[in-house]
């Protein structure tokens, strides 16, 4: 995250876009991976402390589903 020049003292940025530039530079494999490991780093409920800053519906612990990339 460091690399992409993402902290938690700049603005928030679109899940598709952080999406997008690992696919570019580090994972060419799919992005549903890429998309399901961030929701899982934002989920207070998933580890023990979140390690990515959520903005938006990351589910819940009822099992709702995250919301599509492009709205998160």
């Amino acid at each position: 995250m460091h690399e992409l020049g993402l902290s938690s003292k700049k603005p928030f940025k679109k899940c598709a876009r952080v999406v997008g530039e690992v696919l570019g530079k580090f994972h060419p494999h799919g992005d549903a991976a890429v998309y399901d490991s961030m929701v899982r780093m934002a989920q207070d409920f998933s580890l023990r402390s979140p390690l990515v800053n959520g903005h938006g519906n990351f589910g819940s612990i009822d099992a709702d589903p995250p919301a599509a990339m492009r709205y998160t």
